[in-house]
């Protein structure tokens, strides 16, 4: 065989195509990177691996796209005044990067040169503060134009513990009647008189007392008034040593200790058994929430509420501790719970006359008792001789007599009685007995700016409300008033249920393992939009050690009986308005699905500004929502001086929904 030379060789077929595609591979590559650096967008070679972000060589380069603009855009829908339109970037932000596990963006730096959010919130710098205002914008993209908001400006000091509705005063000054209480009712602002800043926390704010150390002390500085230990600190309510206060757990009627006063409860009521049959109790005058705090060692979910009235702190003193509580007071208007919400409603020296108009405070007290439910009395009327306290007594044994109510126990200064489990007591009364029944067509779910009424609500024929199960089961029975509430579907809401109870199970647990919550600091929760209260019923699951109160919207179905059925609290709102609780209450904000909702009825701006005085400096708020929402929640949380970041569902980046992630920062404000 004859030796192949070199010319042989590079005449072969095989070399002759490897040269060939070696040639025209070169050339395209030069091509493409010519015309890359004449301003066209560069030929990609290779695909990018996900999660990962390839520089362009075009980064940073202007360009003129004016002629790109359609004319008629003038045509287009106003844009809000505080967003103003400039040239759209090409590229997307890296936050919008379709991550299949999100991590989180917001953290400092560690030792080892690690991102973790372990940090503390440091101390108020009211420097910092004095020059936060709207002289400074930020820059956002988005996925089809730029925009630029500009910051909120922070509210005057004297507002540092503002409660629009409830501290109108301008309103209250108006009102010509308010012997009934009207002054501590809801009066929000009118139109175009809403506050349009951000309510700053007072100085030396400092991250909360974590539970359960926080049910015995808080620090002084994040509440920083002395009222209620001057009044009440005699009676074992609070006191104050050195840069904290301290919370013994007595009360006006019980000194001695909210733990004894429970178990003189259960000895005189076995019946009662709380953490099985008791589970949700309503706390009317709760002063600091001591009763209701000592519950909840005993796996029972106590609301607890109170006016805002000369010892106008005590609300904001359970929330600081950790206890659920909000602002009410029994005036002229329903509260808002619903009809057989509590197995039990325990009055200690609430002050409050239960007699006066026909016993119509009392009637809203039978309105929301569940059927079987017992109502405690601590007060002076029950124990005391003396003939204007006798008086009381005999008007208030009258009055329940009237309402079928059965005086279980007498004992000490506690008076107990049950309500009854149907309406055949009321049926045998004689006719034209006083209170009478509601009418059939009342609702007695139907709470949001409803007048009392002096009647007698009606149980259902059919024992719905009567017979729910014992705690914990009670949370995963569908209870029968899911087939009694207003709602799109009727013969599959068991399954709708359940249904929500795995989505927001296997959702939490993605939150528990991609984001780890559990190093979160959460106490106290929120879910803005609750449905039938899968959320809060995952976190259950999950073991946090945190409460949630679940908001039903009016604009949606009324849920709450299936809410208070399952052993959940929960409460009726319209996010157009303000919500009735004090600034920096709660430490994490759920919205799924909220503000494509509510966007139809008032501007999203409204409810996030009112998110942000509600929310603690370094809370969090996790929103879950449409695509056609996400740009504006996105600049407004950052208007807000949040740390917000835009991340896919778990369904990926060409799913219709999307997480808006947000932190709130103490140094902004």
């Amino acid at each position: 065989m004859k030796p192949l030379t070199n010319t042989d060789f590079f005449k072969t077929p095989l070399i002759l195509k490897i040269t060939a595609f070696s040639s025209i591979s070169i050339t395209f590559f030069y091509f493409g990177k010519h015309w890359s650096n004449s301003g066209y967008q560069p030929l990609l070679f290779f695909p990018t691996p996900q999660n990962s972000i390839s520089i362009s060589p075009n980064n940073d380069k202007p360009f003129n796209i004016t002629p790109l603009i359609s004319q008629n855009q003038s045509d287009q829908p106003p844009i809000d005044h505080a967003i103003t339109l400039v040239p759209p970037s090409i590229y997307p932000p890296p936050d919008e990067s379709p991550l299949s596990v999100p991590n989180p963006t917001f953290g400092i730096i560690d030792s080892d040169g690690k991102m973790t959010d372990d940090f503390e919130v440091g101390e108020f710098d009211p420097d910092i503060a004095e020059n936060w205002g709207n002289g400074a914008e930020i820059d956002s993209a988005s996925k089809n134009f730029k925009v630029r908001v500009r910051k909120y400006e922070l509210c005057p000091e004297s507002m540092r513990e503002y409660i629009p509705c409830l501290d109108n005063v301008e309103a209250i000054n108006r009102l010509k009647l308010t012997e009934k209480g009207e002054r501590f009712e809801r009066h929000c602002p009118e139109k175009g008189k809403q506050r349009n800043c951000l309510v700053r926390p007072p100085k030396g704010y400092r991250q909360p007392i974590p539970w359960p150390r926080s049910r015995d002390e808080v620090w002084y500085s994040n509440v920083p008034h002395t009222r209620l230990v001057q009044d009440k600190g005699g009676q074992n309510w609070i006191s104050k040593e050195k840069d904290k206060f301290k919370f013994p757990g007595g009360g006006t009627q019980f000194i001695h200790g909210a733990d004894k006063y429970l178990d003189q409860i259960s000895q005189m009521v076995p019946d009662i058994t709380f953490g099985r049959h008791t589970r949700m109790i309503l706390d009317v005058g709760c002063g600091v929430a001591s009763f209701g705090a000592y519950l909840l060692s005993r796996n029972v979910m106590t609301m607890s509420i109170a006016p805002k009235d000369v010892h106008e702190n005590q609300i904001q003193f359970a929330l600081e501790r950790g206890v659920p509580a909000m602002v009410a007071a029994f005036a002229t208007h329903r509260l808002l719970y619903p009809s057989q919400a509590f197995e039990l409603i325990h009055c200690s020296r609430c002050r409050i006359n239960w007699t006066r108009d026909d016993g119509i405070l009392l009637l809203e007290v039978n309105r929301m008792l569940r059927a079987g439910g017992y109502f405690a009395w601590a007060a002076q009327p029950v124990y005391k001789h003396e003939q204007a306290l006798e008086e009381q007594w005999e008007e208030m044994l009258k009055l329940t007599t009237h309402l079928c109510w059965e005086l279980v126990k007498k004992e000490g200064y506690i008076a107990i009685w049950k309500k009854p489990l149907n309406n055949s007591c009321y049926l045998s009364r004689d006719p034209g007995a006083i209170p009478p029944l509601c009418d059939p067509d009342d609702d007695p779910d139907n709470v949001w700016y409803v007048d009392l009424k002096a009647c007698i609500s009606r149980l259902p024929e059919n024992g719905y409300g009567a017979n729910v199960s014992t705690w914990p089961s009670r949370l995963y029975t569908p209870p029968d008033r899911l087939q009694s509430i207003q709602y799109e579907s009727y013969i599959a809401r068991k399954e709708l249920l359940k249904a929500e109870n795995k989505f927001w199970s296997e959702t939490i647990a993605g939150y528990v393992r991609a984001w780890h919550w559990k190093k979160f600091r959460l106490r106290n929760v929120m879910d803005m939009k609750a449905g039938f209260g899968g959320f809060a019923a995952a976190l259950i699951d999950q073991g946090f050690d945190c409460w949630v109160l679940n908001v039903v919207p009016v604009s949606g179905s009324n849920t709450l009986p299936v809410l208070y059925d399952r052993g959940l609290l929960g409460v009726m709102h319209d996010w157009c308005e303000p919500f009735d609780t004090y600034p920096r209450t709660y430490d994490l904000l759920h919205a799924a699905g909220l503000f494509s909702v509510e966007r139809k009825r008032c501007n999203m701006s409204t409810i996030m500004l009112e998110m942000d005085r509600i929310l603690r400096p370094g809370g969090r708020v996790y929103i879950r929502d449409s695509l056609d929402v996400m740009d504006e929640l996105l600049q407004i949380a950052k208007a807000m001086g949040w740390q917000a970041t835009l991340r896919d569902t778990s369904e990926g980046p060409h799913a219709s929904y999307r997480i808006l992630t947000c932190d709130k920062r103490l140094l902004n404000h």
